[in-house]
């Protein structure tokens, strides 16, 4: 009877941490990443001046839709959030002249306020999937004059999923290799290579074993971008690196953070948010 209450008590465990999971990373229903827990180390806090409440940038997180068939470690659009969202906010309101919005903001992109911001960032792309009603509002919100960064995407089943999606928006348009003369490489930080950022486990590791990357078919960063008709680029695709760990995971170890957040991670985000605001 005892073994049968326990065991019991264990599956309803199991089911509520089931049921948590499944909602942290699914269901999730925040506004801003301001009111979600830090699942890191913490996030700085800032204010703005009086006067400057919209006339800021806003780093906004895109909601999406999982495709149930991906790839199985392919995550969902919640992945490093709210930290990684925070912290390379306040490097930007730290390094640049940009007046950056402390609190984030969540949004899907059938909201009507998709429009107000002009940056927007998708990470896991390698489990994305787009609704019918999502691709003519990417299309135009791109067209438009918007910019859209995907993150955290590695090997070549990961790759195939985004270019499935993205040829569904453009059809007519490539995810073409961004090269090293490009200028949102010397905007802000000179960056000379299309260095790796693993996730803070790997990291922490690489300095004993050499390995930076998640699988055998992701060892060389691909930095791919769709250009407008006059030459601006709307998205950029960060592919077999996890940017987003960078930013999120700069807190919780010294050797991670020196050799992936404040070389890689932090410099590339400054320079792509800044080349997009400014083109």
């Amino acid at each position: 009877m005892r073994w049968s209450v326990a065991i019991l008590c264990l599956l309803v465990t199991a089911a509520v941490v089931i049921a948590q999971y499944e909602m942290w990373n699914t269901d999730a229903d925040y506004r801003t990443a301001r009111e979600a827990p830090s699942h890191s180390t913490g996030t700085p806090e800032w204010k703005n001046e009086p006067g400057f409440d919209k006339d800021v940038f806003t780093f906004a997180r895109i909601k999406y839709s999982r495709n149930p068939y991906a790839w199985g470690s392919a995550g969902r659009w919640i992945t490093d959030f709210p930290d990684s969202d925070l912290n390379l906010s306040y490097r930007l309101q730290q390094m640049t002249s940009l007046k950056v919005d402390p609190d984030g903001r969540v949004i899907k992109l059938s909201d009507p306020e998709l429009f107000d911001f002009p940056w927007i960032y998708m990470v896991e792309p390698g489990g994305l999937m787009l609704t019918e009603e999502e691709v003519p509002i990417l299309r135009r919100y791109l067209l438009n004059g918007g910019f859209l960064m995907v993150d955290d995407f590695w090997g070549e089943r990961e790759w195939a999923n985004l270019e499935h999606e993205m040829k569904r928006v453009f059809p007519e348009r490539e995810l073409i290799e961004l090269p090293l003369d490009h200028p949102l490489y010397h905007c802000v930080f000179e960056i000379q290579s299309k260095g790796q950022v693993p996730n803070v486990w790997l990291g922490r590791r690489s300095q004993y074993r050499g390995v930076t990357w998640e699988r055998p078919d992701a060892k060389v960063v691909h930095h791919r971008a769709i250009f407008d008709d006059k030459g601006r680029i709307m998205v950029i695709a960060t592919h077999n690196t996890d940017n987003g760990d960078g930013w999120e995971r700069e807190g919780e170890d010294e050797y991670y953070f020196r050799t992936f957040s404040e070389k890689i991670a932090f410099p590339l985000g400054i320079n792509i948010v800044f080349y997009a605001m400014t083109h």
